[in-house]
């Protein structure tokens, strides 16, 4: 029955907000167990390279690398399967490529720098990271439009070489994924997956060179990897189950909707879908279309799993009320499914990717719509942003004091150091004081 589906909520009900804190907590990399075993193959890799990696290759993957030049795919592998693709999957991923090109050239950043008066020059200097690691997915499902999604803005930020890493279970390489490498820009790629691929990239073996920072996504050994990496190389995030939440004033099709949650869930069972509506007769029809179309959808398992786990229909007092409940849990895609989405966006301060107007479904934006689709999860959209260019470049300060400048700003460093008891910082800036009028 439909009402073993998913969850029927209301913010009136007495314990909602409890009840919500519970539907929403999440937990990603907290097993002691996984946490251990990580920390096991991250030190083994640290300490015998490519011999530690072959072997957790055969031990998880289950193929039989004849050595280390063996884990790499070589570059014309990848541009033929570019080559060999169907013709309408390639114009897909070829067009999705520019569109998301299209959109991060906009957010390229430039050096800048200003002139004082008296000649002293102050700004920041922006360059791209030289080497990144990008995760691939393997196994239960491959995802192109991830390489796509992340190598594409480290491209335009200018990163000089970008490593990807991904398992080939059994020896099985997806030919999307070797062909979005090839359009994404990928410099290299090697066939390893798991914790012994994140050891590899953040310390580097004879074979794989050490990068400064690993992206993309991955099962909860990776994401433990990478927050025990942390420090040694930088990270993008570390990343929940995937999320949507879905206002509605229960005038778009509630097929519509139902398959807008379907499209989350189908991800995996901890995948979370949540629909707001302040119409009670459209959360009945919502969960009416659940009910008939589950059944059509070839990941029914998961989804059913998903739902009846962490879904929820929540019928909210007034739009306004759904709002601030959007704010409150800061979703990963966040769908505004009204008729004004844009007179909303005010309102919204904590969304990874807002999905504005009833022809806009998130799925687009997983795959062309042209904006990043690795986004923060588990609420971390109150401090994070979407991946970028942004987070392929650094920026360094510049301070280029003239004489005088030096002159007038050892005055006040003097006196700041010297109320910090740090007497030899006051005498470094105390070098620089000028005598009268000289220059």
């Amino acid at each position: 029955m439909a009402d073993t589906l998913i969850r029927r909520m209301s913010s009136a009900d007495a314990g909602f907000d409890l009840a919500l804190t519970k539907l929403l907590d999440w937990e990603s990399v907290s097993n002691p167990a996984v946490v251990e075993t990580v920390a096991g193959v991250l030190a083994k890799v640290r300490g015998e390279g490519d011999v530690a990696v072959i072997e957790f290759t055969q031990r998880f993957d289950a193929w039989q690398p004849e050595g280390a030049a063996a884990l790499e795919i070589p570059h014309s592998r990848m541009r033929a399967a570019l080559d060999n693709i169907d013709a309408d999957v390639r114009a897909a991923l070829e067009t999705a490529a520019e569109r998301i090109r299209a959109y991060h050239q906009h957010q390229r950043q430039e050096s800048w720098s200003y002139r004082e008066a008296d000649g002293t020059l102050l700004g920041q200097q922006i360059t791209a990271l030289e080497r990144v690691g990008l995760y691939v997915p393997g196994g239960k499902a491959t995802y192109p439009s991830s390489v796509l999604m992340n190598a594409i803005p480290a491209k335009v930020a200018g990163v000089e070489e970008l490593i990807m890493v991904s398992p080939t279970p059994k020896g099985f390489v997806n030919e999307m994924v070797l062909a979005a490498a090839a359009i994404g820009g990928v410099d290299r790629v090697f066939t390893i997956g798991g914790a012994q691929a994140i050891a590899a990239l953040a310390y580097g073996t004879e074979s794989i060179p050490k990068v400064d920072k690993i992206v993309g996504p991955g099962n909860i050994f990776v994401a433990t990897a990478k927050r025990q990496v942390f420090g040694s190389v930088g990270l993008d995030m570390i990343a929940g189950p995937s999320e949507i939440l879905v206002i509605c004033d229960g005038k778009t099709d509630p097929d519509w909707i139902a398959m807008d949650l379907f499209s989350q869930a189908e991800h995996d069972e901890d995948a979370q879908s949540i629909l707001l509506s302040p119409d009670a007769a459209f959360l009945d029809q919502v969960e009416a279309s659940i009910a008939r179309l589950l059944p059509e959808s070839e990941r029914a398992s998961i989804i059913r799993q998903s739902l009846s786990g962490r879904g929820a229909l929540v019928l909210v007092k007034d739009m306004d009320e759904a709002i601030a409940l959007s704010n409150r849990i800061a979703p990963e895609h966040l769908e505004l499914s009204v008729d004004d989405a844009e007179a909303l966006l005010p309102k919204i301060r904590h969304a990874g990717a807002i999905f504005m107007g009833r022809y806009t479904p998130e799925a687009l934006g997983d795959y062309c719509a042209g904006p990043n689709h690795v986004l923060p999860t588990s609420g971390t959209a109150r401090f994070s942003s979407p991946l970028g260019v942004y987070d392929f470049q650094k920026r360094s300060s510049l301070i280029g004091c003239s004489a005088k400048g030096a002159s007038e700003l050892a005055k006040v460093a003097s006196i700041l150091a010297r109320g910090e008891s740090l007497t030899a910082h006051a005498r470094s800036a105390e070098y620089r004081l000028l005598g009268g009028d000289d220059e």
